[in-house]
């Protein structure tokens, strides 16, 4: 390992990346379960002896998807979020809520269930934790093109805030400008047009 040879820290290789630990847990309450998310609180003991209280917020995980019509049109939708009182435009997505179904299984269903649309290409390019400093929730972004609409009698009644939601396709490169400026703030959504607009640049 090579210090900086000015700043604090380490230089690093291309070889760097997270790593797994766990330091011991002295003390575990559960506070708050239901089959969507449940809340526990953690006393845990770092590498000195110290104990500290954590709280440990378990989610389902979820996936997005971020679909492409032939014109390169991302597909946003327009969904009410009660907790932070706004509309707001995302990638289809959802949450991991059925016993043992995969990641990209839940990706395709999602795409159908909110936007009535079925796609033949898929790829994986890119798993976030959410937010990690007090949840283990994993989230996992899929890119979808070769598009074509779900049949009409085949079309998932949508519910509650899904029955008012609304689909939009905005061209990709206004969909990053509405990123960068702040008008897009979902972020599953930054995150996966953001990676979307890297690979391209690789």
């Amino acid at each position: 390992m090579t210090p900086h040879p000015s700043l604090p820290g380490r230089l690093a290789d291309a070889s760097i990346a997270d790593t797994d630990q766990s330091w011991p847990v002295a003390r575990s309450e559960s506070v708050y379960d239901t089959p969507y998310v449940t809340l526990r609180s953690d006393t845990i003991v770092d590498p000195s002896g110290d104990e500290h209280t954590r709280a440990v917020v378990q989610p389902n995980g979820a996936v997005g998807v971020l679909a492409l019509d032939q014109d390169d049109r991302v597909l946003l939708v327009e969904q009410y979020r009660h907790p932070v009182g706004r509309r707001l435009l995302e990638l289809p997505a959802g949450t991991l809520d059925v016993a043992g179904e995969e990641p990209l299984e839940a990706a395709v269903r999602e795409l159908a269930e909110e936007a009535d649309v079925i796609a033949a290409e898929w790829s994986s390019i890119l798993q976030l934790l959410a937010t990690p400093g007090y949840s283990t929730e994993r989230w996992e972004v899929f890119l979808a093109s070769d598009l074509r609409p779900v049949p009409e009698a085949d079309r998932t009644v949508r519910e509650a805030e899904e029955a008012d939601m609304l689909q939009w396709w905005l061209p990709f490169d206004e969909a990053l400008d509405a990123v960068l400026n702040g008008r897009i703030s979902d972020s599953m959504t930054v995150a996966g047009i953001l990676a979307t607009h890297a690979l391209r640049q690789r």
